[in-house]
């Protein structure tokens, strides 16, 4: 499929024509909604993606979908690839979700971050795994109320980057933490707020996909959401941040450049919602897949241009 370059008003994804790509009918085991992918490319170019499944009790956990081109063609795992481990993580009580998905070179394994959720409401889980068979489990690396977390490919001046977003008494707005160990967490600042007034992403802000390391900074895809009379609307923006100082945004959009359009992103268990987990990039580079829930119902895919997002946010940057 190819990508048109875009200027400032014209779409920066694409959807793709077979959405929505992967649906609770196509899975080998009883699930109620399937959405909210981490993404990733294995060493022998197949998409990877861990989906939250959630089942009718209301509880999620985690299920591997692999194609060879991260369009069609899905081997789905016959059973859950990661549950809820409650005897030795009661945090995950209540289900596990939203995972995002980091190749830590340093590692040799993928890092996914997710959202552990339980009676004392949602934290920060981590694990490692080198096959998405097994996996070595962290537990809680932020505790409650805190979500839509990612680690950074590599380190920043020594020590680990995980990207989260706690609810603070100023709101819901999106942090960055270090650590030497993956296991002891400081140095927490401040990234990105959610800005005041009648913006887009007035009410609160979230990480979407992991970071994308670029020549220019981290391009960050975030999620904003608005309140309406008819509830709550989730779109996409665009941000960027120095590449060795990742809490300075160097330009943020001025408007969203994704939304909720289509029937199966306005209608579903939670409609009016597009909610990026994960994004492969293509061979050529600048090709990018975006994976995302659509409707808290399924997964959906659209594609755009790396190099036009970043032109767009040059000629769209706002200092509000």
């Amino acid at each position: 499929m190819s990508v048109r370059p875009a200027h400032p008003y014209e779409v920066l994804l694409e959807r793709h024509p077979g959405n929505p790509i992967l649906t609770a009918a196509m899975w080998p085991y009883p699930a109620h909604t399937v959405f909210n992918a981490g993404a990733t490319r294995l060493a022998d170019g197949t998409t990877l993606l861990l989906c939250r499944v959630e089942d009718r009790r209301g509880h999620s956990h985690l299920c591997a979908a692999r194609s060879p081109n991260g369009i069609d063609g899905w081997v789905i795992d016959a059973t859950p690839t990661l549950r809820p481990d409650v005897e030795h993580f009661p945090e995950e009580l209540w289900g596990i979700e939203d995972p995002r998905i980091t190749y830590v070179d340093e590692l040799g394994k993928y890092a996914v971050a997710y959202t552990a959720y339980s009676k004392g409401g949602p934290g920060v889980a981590l694990a490692l795994t080198e096959d998405f068979r097994t996996f070595e489990r962290y537990g809680l690396v932020m505790q409650p109320d805190d979500k839509d977390a990612a680690l950074l490919p590599r380190r920043i001046d020594g020590s680990f980057a995980l990207i989260h977003r706690p609810m603070t008494d100023s709101g819901a707005h999106v942090w960055i933490s270090y650590s030497p160990d993956l296991r002891n967490w400081g140095g927490h600042k401040l990234m990105l707020q959610a800005r005041k007034g009648a913006w887009w992403d007035a009410n609160k802000v979230g990480l979407s996909p992991p970071l994308i390391e670029t020549e220019r900074g981290w391009l960050m895809l975030y999620h904003g959401v608005r309140h309406t009379a008819a509830g709550c609307l989730y779109r996409i923006g665009l941000a960027l941040f120095d590449l060795e100082y990742p809490d300075r945004c160097i330009a943020r959009g001025d408007s969203w450049m994704f939304g909720p359009e289509e029937p199966y992103e306005r209608g579903g268990d939670v409609g009016n919602v597009t909610f990026p987990c994960g994004t492969t990039v293509g061979a050529d580079g600048d090709t990018l897949y975006v994976y995302y829930g659509a409707a808290d119902t399924s997964i959906a895919l659209a594609i755009g241009s790396i190099r036009a997002m970043l032109r767009w946010l040059e000629e769209r940057n706002s200092e509000a």
